[in-house]
């Protein structure tokens, strides 16, 4: 048993994508055109880090009140956890992208960390490995 998901509410798809792809390294594993509930097209897209069970589905915002959720999943804690194996290199590719990081990198007992935003505002520790 696993977790083979969970949801991120986005302003927009192929921004979302960009930045998971793009500035994160993940990979795009679907993006197919589906229906809401009620027959409105949008589309299922999920992206994941290479080699990871567990994606992230890119949720487009449908209606006023999951257009007030996005950045605000987590209440502005950080929700998600990200580790890497290789921190420097990862926080370098994620500058290149213009991910915006608001904590400087630093050494805890659980590894490397520093706090960045994701394309829709909500906080993720980056992670570099365990000691």
């Amino acid at each position: 048993m696993y977790i083979e998901s969970t949801a991120i509410i986005v302003a927009d798809y192929d921004e979302a994508i960009r930045f998971f792809v793009d500035a994160l390294g993940f990979e795009l594993v679907e993006d197919t055109p589906s229906t809401t509930n009620d027959g409105r097209p949008k589309r299922w897209v999920v992206v994941r880090p290479p080699g990871a069970a567990t994606g992230l589905l890119l949720a487009q915002a449908d209606g006023e009140a999951q257009r007030a959720a996005i950045g605000k999943q987590f209440a502005g804690r950080v929700g998600m956890f990200l580790r890497v194996d290789d921190f420097d290199r990862a926080v370098q590719r994620m500058i290149d992208h213009g991910v915006e990081f608001v904590t400087d990198p630093r050494h805890e007992p659980y590894g490397s960390v520093a706090v960045f935003l994701d394309a829709a505002g909500n906080r993720w520790d980056l992670l570099g490995q365990r000691p």
